[in-house]
């Protein structure tokens, strides 16, 4: 009979009490119902087939209904006795990672990052906070960095405020690289290129960009040609700094502003939407110091605009 997995004290954060959780470690090779019925004898089987059923069973980090799901030698099953294990699901913005110090979203474009003086629900904060305290009314949320409203893609939240410091303290050398996608207007000529400029803003919050050095910050963006065709050119594009509206701004002096941002120039907007995506993501983790690189796929929709 499989034996239960013991956890040191502090190893693993438990949701709050009174959730209770047996742990199982699979010997050999099997499937979850067999398994489960040989793991908890003492259990009539039809109790066990209705945890399955009420999302109470995970093999590993996954949360699992499925009877027949395969089991690897090595793979541990945890059981919440207590309640359902907590699932995030929210259809403008996906996690991607998650651990006891970090959590990686997602986002998807027309969501705020954090609220203001008009918004206070509905933003990835507030939505990341929700779930937390869901999983365990004590535990906290903190921004690390924060996407435009209409830009998609991956951005980071702590989950305690040493990890927020760790991460805003020393943001150039923990962050390794941010790569965008971006679609814009025109057919750009050189396949690769850098802008460098200082940028200030106006006092109606829109950012320019200048030569004097006392006027702004100065901002650095490099891109490259990806695709080019039907009047638009998807680029790579990285950065070197990390300043509001940065490669909206960059766009526009490059002469070829991003599709569907009127504000910074574009004439068209064939998505509907800002064609900005923060695609790629690798920074040091604030605790484990290891390195941590995450990507999505490029959207569908930008695609199509170049096909």
């Amino acid at each position: 009979m499989p034996r239960p997995v013991k956890t040191k004290p502090g190893a693993e954060r438990r949701p709050y009490s009174p959730d209770v959780v047996e742990t199982y470690q699979v010997g050999a090779d099997t499937t979850l119902l067999p398994f489960l019925f040989e793991s908890m004898p003492h259990r009539k089987r039809t109790n066990v087939k209705e945890l399955l059923k009420h999302n109470q069973i995970k093999v590993g980090q996954e949360v699992t209904t499925q009877f027949n799901q395969p089991l690897s030698a090595g793979d541990v099953v945890s059981v919440n006795l207590t309640r359902e294990w907590p699932q995030f699901y929210n259809r403008r913005m996906k996690i991607v990672y998650e651990d006891d110090d970090i959590i990686v979203v997602n986002k998807g474009y027309g969501l705020l990052s954090m609220g203001n003086d008009k918004v206070k629900e509905g933003t990835a904060y507030s939505i990341i906070k929700e779930y937390l305290k869901w999983v365990d009314p004590r535990q906290k949320v903190f921004i690390v960095h924060r996407l435009d409203r209409d830009t998609s893609g991956l951005m980071m939240f702590a989950k305690n405020q040493e990890s927020k410091e760790r991460m805003q303290h020393n943001w150039n050398n923990m962050v390794l690289n941010r790569k965008y996608l971006a679609v814009v207007e025109g057919k750009v000529e050189q396949s690769e290129g850098v802008i460098r400029s200082y940028l200030a803003e106006t006092s109606q919050y829109e950012v320019y960009s200048t030569d004097n050095p006392e006027e702004g910050q100065l901002a650095v963006t490099r891109y490259k040609v990806l695709a080019c065709k039907n009047g638009y050119t998807l680029l790579e594009v990285e950065l070197d700094t990390g300043r509001k509206n940065q490669i909206r701004v960059h766009m526009k002096e490059l002469g070829h502003p991003i599709a569907g941002d009127r504000k910074y120039g574009a004439k068209s907007s064939p998505i509907h939407r800002l064609a900005l995506h923060a695609q790629t993501l690798r920074f040091v983790h604030p605790t484990t110091r290891k390195e941590m690189n995450f990507t999505t796929p490029i959207p569908q929709s930008f695609e199509r605009m170049v096909r």
